[in-house]
C-alpha cells in the first residue's frame, strides 16, 4: 500500500512538471523559457504540497488496543514493552487493560478502541449486537479451566459422577464447557453431579478448604494463586485435554477456546496494513511469552496483570496461542456452536456468519 502511494506521488509530480513546461504557441516562443521556468516552479510547489498530503496520509496509524486483565492480555506483554521502549514505531500503538468485561461493549459501540482481547463468546455477542461491526482476528487463548481437589480421588471425567463441584461462571463459558464435557462422557449435569455455583473463584477455593470431598472448577492463573496459599490443592483434570478427547471421533472438530482478538470492521477495512502490522508483532509477542517464561512473567507482573511469581508458574498452563485464518475459524466456530446449542444467548442469539472470521477462507 505504501509503495503504491509512492508510485502515485511520482506520477503526480511528473504530470505537474510536464503540464507546467508546455508552450502555448509559436508566437510566444521568445518568452517561453521564462514562462516555463515560472510554471515549472509553481508546478513543483503544487507537487510538493500534494506529495506532503499523501505522505501524511500514509504516516503511522493510531492503533488503540484494549485487553482484559488475565490470560488474554498475557500474550501481548512483550509487544507492550517494545512499544513503551520505542522499539516498535511502525504504527502508533496504545494499550489499555480492563478488569471488568462489561466495559468492553461500550468501547466497541463508541469506537473508542480498535483491537480488543476478549472472552471468545463476547466476540460473537458483539458481532450480533452491533450490526456485525467486529471481526475475529485470532484465537489467543485456548482452555484455561481445570478440575481441582485436595485429595486423589479424581483421575478421569467418570470420577466426577456423584460428586459436588464448586464453580463460578454460571451462564457463561465455564458452565457450558463443563456441561459439554460431562454430557459427552455420559454424565448428566442435572442429575449425576451437584454443581454449587459461587459468585467468585475465591469462594470455590474456600469451599475446597471446608469440604475435603469437594471439587472445584478453577481457571488459570487463579489455580496457581490458590495453590500458593494451599499446597494441598491438586490439578486433577485439564478441561482442554478432556475437550480434545471428546473431539477425537468428531467429523467437525473444535477446540475449547477462552479468548480471542477482535477488530472493528471499519478499522480493518480502512487500515489493513495496520492490522497486518499488529498481527505480526502480536505473533512475536506470543512466541516470546511461551519461549521466555521468566522474562514474560516479569513483564506480566510489571504491568499489574498478575503477580510475577504466579505468572511464572501459571504461564505454561494458560494455553496462550496465536491461531489465525482458516484454523482460527475451525476452532472458534466449533466452540461457538457448542455454546449456541447450550444457550443461544451465550453467543448473542445466532452463530456468526463467515464474515466474522478475518482472513479465513
Amino acid at each position: 500500500m505504501k509503495n503504491f502511494k509512492k508510485g502515485i506521488i511520482t506520477a503526480l509530480a511528473s504530470l505537474m512538471m510536464l503540464a507546467g513546461c508546455g508552450s502555448s504557441s509559436a508566437a510566444s516562443a521568445a518568452a517561453s523559457a521564462d514562462a516555463a521556468e515560472t510554471t515549472a516552479a509553481a508546478g513543483t510547489a503544487a507537487a510538493q504540497e500534494t506529495t506532503a498530503a499523501i505522505v501524511d496520509d500514509s504516516a503511522p496509524v493510531n492503533v488503540r488496543v484494549t485487553a482484559m486483565i488475565g490470560p488474554t492480555a498475557m500474550g501481548m506483554v512483550h509487544m507492550m514493552d517494545q512499544v513503551d521502549k520505542g522499539e516498535i514505531t511502525s504504527e502508533n500503538y496504545s494499550f489499555e487493560l480492563l478488569s471488568a468485561v462489561d466495559k468492553i461493549a461500550p468501547k466497541v459501540a463508541k469506537g473508542e478502541a480498535d483491537i480488543f482481547a476478549v472472552p471468545a463468546n463476547l466476540g460473537a455477542v458483539l458481532y450480533n449486537n452491533t450490526d456485525k461491526s467486529v471481526q475475529a482476528l485470532a484465537v489467543n487463548t485456548l482452555g484455561v479451566l481445570y478440575i481441582c481437589e485436595t485429595g486423589e480421588a479424581v483421575n478421569s471425567v467418570a470420577d466426577l459422577k456423584g460428586r459436588t463441584i464448586y464453580a463460578s461462571g454460571k451462564g457463561a463459558s465455564p458452565e457450558y464447557a463443563l456441561d459439554y464435557i460431562l454430557s459427552e462422557n455420559g454424565i448428566d449435569p442435572e442429575t449425576d453431579v451437584t454443581i454449587e455455583w459461587q459468585s467468585e473463584h475465591a469462594e470455590c477455593v474456600a469451599a475446597l478448604a471446608n469440604d475435603p470431598e469437594g471439587i472445584a472448577l478453577l481457571p488459570q492463573p487463579f489455580v496457581t494463586a490458590a495453590q500458593a496459599k494451599n499446597d494441598k490443592i491438586r490439578v486433577a483434570l485439564d478441561l482442554t485435554e478432556e475437550w480434545d478427547k471428546v473431539q477425537e471421533n468428531k467429523e467437525d472438530k473444535s477446540s475449547l477456546v477462552t479468548g480471542i482478538l477482535i477488530v472493528r470492521k471499519a478499522f480493518a477495512e480502512e487500515h489493513p496494513e495496520a492490522v497486518e502490522d499488529f498481527m505480526n508483532h502480536y505473533a512475536e509477542s506470543v512466541a516470546f511469552a511461551n519461549d521466555n517464561v521468566d522474562e514474560a512473567a516479569a513483564l506480566i507482573g510489571g504491568y499489574d496483570i498478575i503477580a510475577e511469581p504466579v505468572a511464572k508458574k501459571a504461564l505454561p498452563y494458560c494455553n496462550i496461542v496465536d491461531i489465525t485464518g482458516t484454523d482460527m475459524k475451525t476452532a472458534l466456530s466449533g466452540y461457538l456452536s457448542v455454546l449456541y446449542n447450550a444457550n443461544p444467548k451465550s453467543v448473542g442469539g445466532a452463530l456468526p456468519e463467515d464474515d466474522f472470521y478475518y482472513g479465513a477462507q
